[in-house]
């Protein structure tokens, strides 16, 4: 190949290759190849290309298949529930009698039964007794109040008692967040058991306590002292038993949520006679419960596709907040094929409703239950984001699944369960007393709500264990609801999805890797929440693409709609229908905590040698006039040379230019040239350049190459090369372009793509990175705090185990 010398601020260096005589080869030796899966003994190899199976993933079997499905003898229990449940406003306490069904359709004989008890608040549970305290010297007021409430108020189930189908009692004991229960006798494949458990629960102060439910008071001066109550998992709830663990009997430390089994649910609930309640399920006796004019607004909801129709009017939740009502009510809800069930009430709530059209589905009822406190920004944007939330999910996976979807306004910032979701984001007053919000409130409401009514699909439908791996709700919930937000506006100001967006995280040396169980997980949103959502959106925007990504991913969730996958079938799946080798892309973004760092090196500009030496002697020629004379010959230039004194001394060589073609170099020349082929001809006929770029991965973390090609003319291309690149080296490798038009610049991940953390070394030639200084007046000496002033940051302390960074 022709060589083309370096010039001054040019991106061209020097190459010398040669097309005869020179034959280039890679040779792996078998015995490393087969050898390094196991353990690398020689060289520093890394077979980051290798397969998950069977290393990491579990072996299939005839529950579940190695393709990612089903197997043919998928079994999964079966649990149904009625509950008899009452609120006492006064003592802020839920009591209520619960008869449960559970069939065993595992292969499996059962002696005994698990149930979940996660509100369990007490003092030495696992959960308390291992909260931990940050470094430093403060401490927020929160977290001091916090601390004396604990000391004199104990929380947790009370279980009265548990009996059996005929009233006898059964033998039961309390494991921190677990509850056992000892059955008479064992219970076979194929049988059922039917039991009763009498309990009560207060309910805690969630903006002290924390957690996912509880109650709010609006007491401050002002205000009118009326409560919001939140009740999720407020009632014992049977474990799981599944094929890949047995019992799923883990206490709940606080992180760690849950999985549960599908069952139809019958609840009443008995509150104060002025309360609206939203709740899990549909509401079976609105002609008792319901006035005639709510009766009437709800029919128009159901029909009011274009806005939300007011059911419960701010009027009427002023009137009813301001003169308690006496007596009480039992309002009645069922729930067919749901894995929990949640509720929320007060005399304050507004209710609206608006109907939400699915393709070959049945209409949702999608409604928000929340205060005047909270206008005017729930009323616009509550209700709408669930409908938009339907329809993007739906495209995405399968039609929402059941007939209503609501979103309540309480002391719990985000939180899911079936049919109903409990969000945060509320307006503040301005300095004359009303209500406004900023563009953060209104974005962050609309997002905390496609976040959880995108959990109803993952993981109320599609059954996957939180207590186990965070990110597989979570992780997926996050990366379906970037699409619903960039869908929502132009410039929506996603919080997690992009994929620069995440490469702070990925430098960190205080992370985990995705596959950590949740409750060992550092830094939760960006480990559950934002890397894994933005994994996703790398496979489908640039490793797999839309259409292949879409539809394994819908494959994925329809395989296991209301089933319970692992992570395993998820990987799987979209391996199996897309038809795209991931297996290191799960490897090192979901077993590691390497990080995207691929840099350009260099890149090399050559052409063909032509092997005509008259050609080439006159490039070579032309290469060397462009250099400079070397330093000795330079300080002699001007001084009269011997051979300039003595012209007889001049010879054949001082007239000839060592450079030149001789003649025994033509003649050769002639006869190889008759000896080649037309196509070897054509090769040393190429007018094209071919550009070699060399490549370096400094983060571990191997990635699909993307590079942009900029023109001498001013156009440019994007070349994609796949992560297979990396498949001989993982450290370092070279790639060949050839084009027909002069190349002026290099640039690697134009589009911002693949979360590559450093972009320093992502341009050739290299470019100045702009930046921003601040300019500050340094203070003298160190500011010192009041003796009467204690400074708090609330986000110093970690969060609260049961509370949940959404």
């Amino acid at each position: 190949m022709r060589n083309y010398a370096k010039k001054q601020n040019t991106m061209k260096h020097t190459l010398q290759l040669s097309i005869f005589g020179i034959t280039l080869c890679a040779t792996i030796s078998p015995s490393l190849a087969n050898a390094q899966a196991l353990r690398q003994t020689k060289g520093d190899f890394y077979d980051a290309f290798r397969q998950l199976d069977p290393e990491e993933l579990p072996t299939p079997n005839e529950f579940r298949s190695a393709s990612g499905a089903p197997g043919y003898k998928y079994w999964q229990q079966q649990v149904d529930y009625k509950i008899k449940a009452s609120l006492d406003e006064k003592s802020k306490s839920i009591s209520g009698t619960e008869k449960v069904v559970y069939k065993n359709n595992s292969p499996d004989t059962l002696n005994y039964l698990w149930l979940l008890l996660d509100q369990n608040y007490k003092r030495n549970s696992i959960s308390e007794l291992t909260r931990t305290f940050p470094d430093g010297d403060k401490i927020s007021f929160g977290e001091v109040k916090r601390m004396m409430k604990m000391k004199e108020w104990e929380g947790g189930f009370d279980i009265k008692s548990v009996r059996g189908p005929d009233g006898q009692n059964l033998q039961f004991s309390i494991t921190d967040t677990l509850l056992r229960v000892e059955l008479p006798k064992p219970l076979k494949s194929g049988e059922e058991y039917s039991f009763s458990i009498d309990w009560s629960l207060p309910l805690v102060d969630n903006k002290l306590i924390g957690g996912r439910s509880g109650y709010e008071c609006f007491t401050k001066e002002g205000e009118d002292g009326n409560c919001i109550f939140e009740a999720a998992q407020w009632f014992p709830r049977l474990a799981v038993y599944s094929d890949y663990e047995g019992w799923h009997n883990k206490a709940f430390i606080g992180s760690g949520e849950f999985t549960l089994e599908f069952g139809d649910y019958d609840v009443e609930i008995n509150v104060p006679s002025d309360f609206v309640i939203a709740s899990t399920g549909e509401l079976q006796n609105s002609d008792e419960i319901l006035s005639a004019a709510q009766k009437q607004r709800l029919q128009s909801a159901k029909s009011n596709y274009d806005k939300p129709v007011f059911i419960t009017t701010p009027a009427e939740a002023k009137a009813a907040q301001a003169n308690k009502a006496s007596g009480t009510k039992t309002w009645h809800f069922a729930a067919k094929n749901v894995r929990d069930f949640s509720w929320a009430g007060s005399r304050k709530f507004i209710w609206d409703g608006m109907a939400v059209k699915q393709d070959n589905a049945p209409d949702v009822l999608a409604m928000s239950y929340y205060p005047n406190e909270a206008e005017p920004l729930w009323s616009n944007y509550s209700t709408q984001a669930i409908a938009h939330t339907i329809k993007v999910y739906g495209r995405m996976s399968f039609p929402y699944p059941y007939p209503v979807a609501q979103s309540v306004n309480g002391p719990v910032g985000g939180m899911e369960y079936p049919m109903i979701t409990f969000n945060g984001p509320r307006p503040e007053k301005d300095k004359k007393g009303n209500l406004t919000y900023t563009d953060r409130a209104k974005f962050g409401l609309i997002s905390v709500v496609i976040h959880e009514i995108g959990h109803i699909w993952f993981p109320m439908s599609v059954n996957s264990d939180e207590r186990q791996w965070t990110w597989q709700d979570e992780g997926i919930n996050t990366f379906l609801q970037y699409i619903a937000e960039q869908e929502w506006s132009e410039n929506y100001p996603s919080r997690r999805g992009d994929p620069r967006d995440i490469t702070e995280y990925m430098l960190s040396s205080d992370q985990v890797p995705i596959m950590t169980n949740s409750e060992s997980v550092l830094q939760f949103g960006n480990n559950a929440y934002g890397k894994p959502a933005t994994a996703l959106v790398i496979l489908r925007e640039t490793i797999i693409g839309r259409e292949k990504f879409d539809r394994a991913f819908k494959e994925y969730a329809n395989r296991w709609r209301f089933k319970r996958p692992t992570p395993a079938d998820f990987f799987r799946t979209l391996e199996e229908s897309s038809g795209v080798d991931l297996d290191w892309f799960w490897r090192g973004w979901f077993y590691s905590t390497d990080h995207v760092d691929i840099g350009i090196t260099g890149v090399k500009e050559a052409t063909i040698n032509t092997q005509d030496p008259e050609i080439e002697a006159k490039y070579q020629i032309e290469q060397r006039d462009k250099q400079p004379l070397e330093l000795g010959a330079q300080r002699v230039k001007n001084v009269e040379k011997v051979v300039d004194r003595h012209p007889e001394l001049k010879d054949y060589y001082d007239k000839t230019d060592p450079l030149a073609a001789t003649k025994s170099q033509k003649d050769k020349y002639k006869k190889d040239y008759a000896d080649f082929d037309k196509s070897e001809q054509d090769v040393l006929k190429l007018k094209d350049k071919i550009y070699i770029v060399g490549l370096e991965n400094k983060g571990g973390l191997v990635m699909p190459v993307i590079l942009k090609f900029t023109f001498a003319d001013k156009t440019s291309k994007t070349v994609y090369i796949p992560a297979e690149i990396w498949r001989y080296d993982t450290h370092k490798t070279n790639w060949a372009y050839m084009s027909d038009k002069e190349v002026v610049s290099v640039e690697l991940d134009p589009n911002y793509e693949t979360a590559d953390a450093n972009r320093n070394n992502n341009y050739f030639p290299s470019r100045i990175e702009p930046s921003r200084l601040d300019v500050f007046k340094a203070k003298q000496g160190k500011n010192q705090m009041k003796d009467d002033e204690l400074v708090v940051d609330p986000d110093s302390l970690k969060t609260h185990p049961m509370a949940k960074d959404k």
